[in-house]
């Protein structure tokens, strides 16, 4: 039942979240930025904010941008979410699931050439 109590806070919290990037920060520097998972600590003290970023090079500044906000963020957070008790702090980090899911489909289609190459 805890899990699924759970799950609702990182859905509601990723929401609102989303919601805070699209209106509330208006920083050019950060480019498109998007939550993509979010999950909660039991205690709901912790949440880690998976953000995924367009541009990859300058993902460490976005990230350290983010990070530096992360107040403002928070309590931004707090105002959307006033029926929560207790706004978890916020640790965000980088998802770097995409690039894992681009670098095995580049490995599939080198197996796949490396085969079409010996039945020639």
């Amino acid at each position: 039942m805890a899990n699924v109590r759970l799950e609702k806070i990182a859905s509601r919290v990723k929401e609102e979240l989303s919601l805070v990037f699209l209106h509330k920060i208006q920083d050019p520097q950060l480019g498109l930025v998007t939550i993509t998972k979010v999950k909660v600590s039991p205690d709901l003290a912790q949440a880690n904010v998976y953000i995924s970023v367009y541009d990859r090079e300058n993902r460490e500044l976005i990230l350290e941008k983010v990070n530096s906000i992360k107040t403002l963020i928070r309590t931004e957070l707090a105002h959307k979410l006033k029926n929560m008790r207790k706004i978890p702090d916020l640790n965000f980090l980088i998802d770097d699931t995409l690039d894992y899911v681009e670098k095995m489909e580049n490995l599939f289609k080198q197996i796949h050439e490396n085969d079409n190459g010996k039945k020639d």
